[in-house]
């Protein structure tokens, strides 16, 4: 790791533990072991989001995507790029009758900018897209995905950008206006965006359901959630003991959002290189990860206030997440 890179997650640390809500950022769950983590848990039966939202992507959004005709995708936490491969695909219409493969390829040319943080995990994803897909003109990009997004002046219009798996939920206040605000300035005027989103518990959606996708069964939750202190200790080089913690989701109505903590069985004294002791009480907890929830109003106030708007729109028949295409205004 770069000693520039190692110096701020130091930072983000130190400023984290010395709060009255200890607090580390969900970006640190994501080395390849997070990265493969968190992929299990999309296959988990209690985590209903990436089935729904793969059900949603393939009708309707399939359909808005054929009609928008995008020559670029880009991706903000691409991961596996799993569901992508379903935008991948409408993005390119059937070969004519008569036309050759090759000639084809070279008119149809998609341009895919996956962006992840985990650059190992990343740059294999895009190394497999090209071997199934040999057209795919693939321009990874290893950075956080809060960083400016340059980088799509650069492709070709018009562009899809794609922010899936509610990822939205893990911005709260001004991190998710700045988030929106550094999308929309990214856009060009034909260009749209695309945001899946985890809808707030209501008719047909309970807490108790809701809670149950960040506490399986399994524990392949809990392990995801531990391995963030893993990653600091091998990159940070802090001392955290992991098997002094236990893992605790639920949701926090009067926020509206899930809550994932890192809750200490005894108490700790945790080293951060630089001479820097985090002291954590017995039963204090590591808030890690927020997820929010939305409805639509809520929404909807969100991308106004970054400039854009929803165009379209729709949401399961259990009203367990939705899918908004936004234009710039």
């Amino acid at each position: 790791m770069k000693a520039s890179m190692a110096k701020g997650m130091l930072e983000e640390i130190r400023w984290g533990l010395s709060r009255p809500q200890k607090q580390l950022p969900s970006k640190f769950f994501y080395d390849t072991r997070g990265s493969e983590l968190f992929e299990a848990i999309t296959e988990l039966p209690e985590y209903y989001l990436t089935r729904t939202e793969t059900g949603l992507l393939k009708t309707p959004v399939s359909g808005w995507v054929a009609d928008m005709a995008p020559a670029s995708l880009v991706e903000l936490g691409a991961g596996s790029a799993r569901k992508t491969r379903i935008l991948l695909a409408a993005m390119a219409p059937g070969i004519p009758e008569g036309v050759h493969k090759s000639t084809y390829e070279r008119t149809y040319k998609r341009t895919y900018a996956p962006v992840d943080v985990a650059g190992d995990f990343l740059l294999a994803t895009a190394e497999l897209l090209r071997v199934e897909d040999p057209s795919l003109d693939i321009r990874p990009q290893v950075r956080d995905i809060t960083w400016d997004l340059d980088f799509v002046d650069d492709l070709p219009g018009p562009v899809l950008i794609a922010l899936l798996g509610s990822t939205i939920g893990n911005f709260v206040g001004k991190p998710a206006r700045e988030l929106l605000s550094n999308v929309r300035s990214a856009m060009g005027e034909s260009d749209l965006f695309l945001l899946g989103a985890d809808l707030r518990p209501g008719e047909g959606k309970t807490i108790e359901r809701l809670e149950a996708a960040y506490n399986d069964t399994q524990g392949v939750t809990a392990q995801f959630n531990l391995n963030m202190l893993r990653v600091l200790n091998r990159d940070a080089g802090t001392d955290f003991d992991l098997s002094a913690f236990r893992h605790r989701a639920f949701y926090n109505e009067g926020e509206g959002r899930i809550e994932m903590h890192l809750v200490a069985e005894t108490a700790q004294e945790v080293r951060i290189p630089g001479g820097d002791v985090a002291r954590i009480g017995a039963g204090e907890s590591i808030r890690t990860e927020l997820s929010c929830k939305y409805d639509r109003p809520v929404l909807t106030g969100m991308l106004e206030a970054a400039s854009l708007e929803i165009v379209r729109w729709c949401t399961d028949e259990d009203g367990l997440y939705a899918m908004a295409l936004v234009s710039p205004t």
